[in-house]
């Protein structure tokens, strides 16, 4: 069965491990025929595919679980919604259809919201900057160290709401391009810079149609 589910609120904080322990938790307390793998040390057979990043909020993140039986996917969702705490919270549930489901998120869709008192003039002078560039280099700490890598070629479509806020599509590739990376290349692009970071939150993540992101679960 495949599932979607939103981090909202201050459950933006929480990191894909803490969302891990909680849905293993919220399984066994809805009671689901989970599947076990097999050895000495069975694990519920869960897959999780491409999370957002600790901070940023969702409403189109995904995950796969194994069931003993066959279940009503609509009763799914509300059994694991009700048992997850409120700001993690499943979206919906389908029986799962051929293929991989981390081969059809292929990219997805962010909305960055500034501060209130963002020039919104100047940001959208410098997304034009950016689209204009052909090759931004942004660095980013990593496991390993600082690793400096081109952003621009991963990013699909950019545009500015008359309130300051910006709507990225970004093609996922390796690494992941992050609002923090669209951020720091409007920067070192146009100069623009902001006294506080901008909430993110993913509105979709799916198969690439021209400049929109399609339904991963259809």
């Amino acid at each position: 069965m495949r599932l979607q589910y939103a981090k909202r609120g201050r459950l933006r904080f929480s990191s894909s491990r803490d969302f891990q322990r909680a849905l293993e938790r919220a399984i066994r307390r809805a009671g689901l025929p989970i599947a076990f793998s097999a050895g000495f040390h069975p694990h519920p057979k869960i897959s999780y595919a491409n999370a957002a990043p600790t901070g940023a909020a969702s409403e189109a993140e995904y995950f796969e679980i194994q069931l003993t039986r066959e279940c009503e996917p609509d009763q799914v969702r509300a059994e694991l919604d009700a048992a997850l705490p409120p700001g993690l919270d499943i979206v919906r549930a389908v029986t799962a259809g051929p293929g991989g489901l981390a081969d059809r998120l292929e990219a997805s869709s962010w909305q960055l919201a500034f501060a209130p008192d963002t020039d919104v003039a100047a940001l959208r002078s410098a997304v034009h900057h950016l689209l204009q560039t052909e090759q931004v280099e942004v660095t980013r700490m990593m496991k390993a160290g600082p690793k400096t890598f081109d952003m621009r070629a991963a990013l699909v479509d950019a545009q500015v709401s008359d309130d300051g806020q910006l709507r990225i599509v970004v093609r996922h590739q390796a690494p992941s391009i992050r609002p923090d990376d669209v951020v720091k290349a409007l920067e070192s692009v146009a100069g623009f810079s902001t006294p506080r970071p901008p909430v993110a939150t993913r509105l979709a993540q799916g198969p690439l149609v021209g400049t929109s992101i399609g339904d991963p679960l259809g």
